[in-house]
């Protein structure tokens, strides 16, 4: 009894049967690179959320570190008036004290836009007599404006020039100093402390 020709003989049944293998081998392959190429993907973005949250901390930790010296620089400020002519005249007394660890440098007061400290003397002892923030203070030698360095725990005081008494009002002292990392302050009037961008006045 003779094999109809549509079942074809035995080579060509293996072969059928080893390309159907391979296919399915193929197929399964390809699956499975699928699931890999997705779990690869799943972790890397894990991985990059969690790159990106300990760059967030890091920043955020590097900028509370850059305030930490220049939130320690205190001011003190006294407005006194002088009786002169109808107007009178007033001048501005400004204290400094570095009250951190580290030097801060290039220390000026400025008084609005128009004008800069007169004088600075540093400052060997402060007393405070009563609430009302009357102070004694004891001055020592006279240093050069702007001071150059103010060590840690060193305290100076900047004298304005006489003015009108209009003219002290509406020009207010702000102090400016750069901290130990050569980042330039200013700390104006009201105690607003912010960093001088580079090639500000």
């Amino acid at each position: 009894m003779s094999v109809p020709e549509w079942v074809g003989d035995l080579p060509t049944w293996i072969g059928a049967g080893g390309a159907l293998g391979a296919a399915w081998f193929a197929y399964q392959t390809i699956t499975s690179q699928r699931q890999q190429i997705r779990e690869q993907q799943a972790f890397i973005a894990d991985q990059s959320a969690t790159l990106a949250l300990e760059r967030a901390e890091l920043r955020a930790a590097a900028e509370s570190r850059k305030w930490t010296q220049a939130q320690q620089v205190a001011r003190v400020v006294r407005r006194h008036r002088e009786p002169v002519g109808d107007q009178g005249a007033a001048y501005w007394q400004v204290v400094v004290n570095n009250a951190t660890d580290a030097p801060i440098r290039d220390v000026q007061v400025r008084f609005g836009d128009a004008y800069v400290a007169a004088e600075v003397y540093e400052v060997k002892e402060q007393t405070l007599l009563s609430p009302h923030h009357i102070w004694q203070t004891q001055l020592g030698e006279r240093w050069i404006v702007p001071v150059p360095l103010l060590g840690a725990g060193r305290v100076v005081q900047f004298h304005s020039q006489h003015l009108p008494g209009p003219a002290a009002h509406n020009n207010r002292p702000a102090v400016l100093f750069t901290d130990d990392n050569g980042i330039r302050w200013q700390l104006d009037f009201y105690g607003k402390l912010e960093e001088v961008q580079a090639g500000a006045s």
